[in-house]
C-alpha cells in the first residue's frame, strides 16, 4: 500500500525544524526506522543533512543522506523510509534526475516504503513541479516529477490579502492559471498543514486547513481531520 506524508513547511513560526510535525511523523513512521534523506533542494547539502539527522535522531530514527553515499539507488532500495526535504524545487528535481532516482523511488514507494516530503519534497511527490513558487535557479531535464500521487501540492499557501498594496498575483490566482492548462487537482496547504496518504485514503492533518482546487469547480475549504480522497484522487468530471 502506497504511504506518504506531504508536509507544507519544515518550520512553523515559533517552533524549530519539524517540531510542528513531530507527532504526525512519529505516528506515520514508528520508532527505529532507517531513513534515507534526499537533500538536493539545498545548496549546502552537508549542513542540511546535519540538521535533518539531528532532528530524526530525536525521534529515534537513523538518517543517511544520498549525497554522502557511493550508490544512492541501492540506499533507496534498502531504506525503511524516504524523507525529501524542502528548498528550491528546481534544484531538487534536477538532483533526482542527475542521480537517476525517480524510477527507484517510484518503485519502492509503490511497494510500500513510506515517503515523507516537506515543501519542495511534497511538490515533487506530485505529477510535476508546475505549482512551485521557486525561481528556476537550475534547469532540470523535465518538469515531470515523481507522480506518487495524482494531485499537485502548493505549499506555504497564503490567502489573498483583502486590502493589498502589492498588486501582483495571489497564490490562488496562480493555481487557477495552472488549472486553465492542466487537469490535476491542487492542494493549497497552509503553514502547519499536511496530507497523509494511505493507499486510496487521503486525510488532512496538522494544525491548519487547506484550500483544494479542481478544474472548472469552486475551491473547497477543508479543516484538519477531513478526508479529501474524492477531491484529490479524481480529476474534474470523473467523480461518481
Amino acid at each position: 500500500m502506497k504511504r506518504a506524508l506531504l508536509i507544507s513547511n519544515s518550520t512553523l513560526y515559533g517552533s524549530g525544524y519539524l517540531d510542528h510535525a513531530e507527532s504526525e511523523v512519529r505516528d506515520f513512521l514508528g520508532p527505529g526506522k532507517r531513513i534515507v534523506f534526499v537533500p538536493f533542494a539545498a545548496y549546502e547539502r552537508g549542513k542540511y543533512t546535519a540538521q535533518a539527522r539531528a532532528r530524526f535522531e530525536r525521534m529515534n530514527c537513523e538518517l543517511m543522506s544520498l549525497h554522502d553515499v557511493s550508490n544512492p539507488r541501492r540506499e533507496v532500495e534498502s531504506a525503511d523510509a524516504i524523507f525529501v526535504g524542502g528548498g528550491n524545487t528546481f534544484r531538487l528535481l534536477k538532483g533526482l534526475y542527475d542521480f537517476d532516482l525517480l524510477e527507484p523511488i517510484r518503485r519502492v514507494v509503490a511497494e510500500g516504503t513510506p515517503y515523507i516530503g516537506s515543501s519542495a519534497g511534497s511538490i515533487v511527490a506530485g505529477p510535476s513541479l508546475r505549482t512551485t513558487k521557486d525561481m528556476p535557479v537550475v534547469e532540470p531535464p523535465s518538469f515531470a516529477a515523481l507522480g506518487l500521487v495524482p494531485f499537485q501540492i502548493s505549499p506555504h499557501y497564503l490567502d489573498p490579502d483583502p486590502s493589498p498594496k502589492h498588486m501582483g498575483e495571489t497564490q490562488e490566482e496562480r493555481i487557477l492559471q495552472f488549472l486553465e492548462e492542466n487537469e490535476a487537482p491542487v492542494a493549497g496547504l497552509r503553514e502547519g498543514a499536511m496530507l497523509r496518504v494511505e493507499g486510496e485514503r487521503v486525510t488532512l492533518q496538522g494544525s491548519a486547513g487547506a484550500r483544494l482546487f479542481r478544474r472548472g469547480e469552486q475551491p473547497v475549504e477543508v479543516l484538519p481531520g477531513a478526508e479529501v480522497s474524492e477531491l484529490l484522487l479524481q480529476t474534474a468530471g470523473s467523480a461518481a
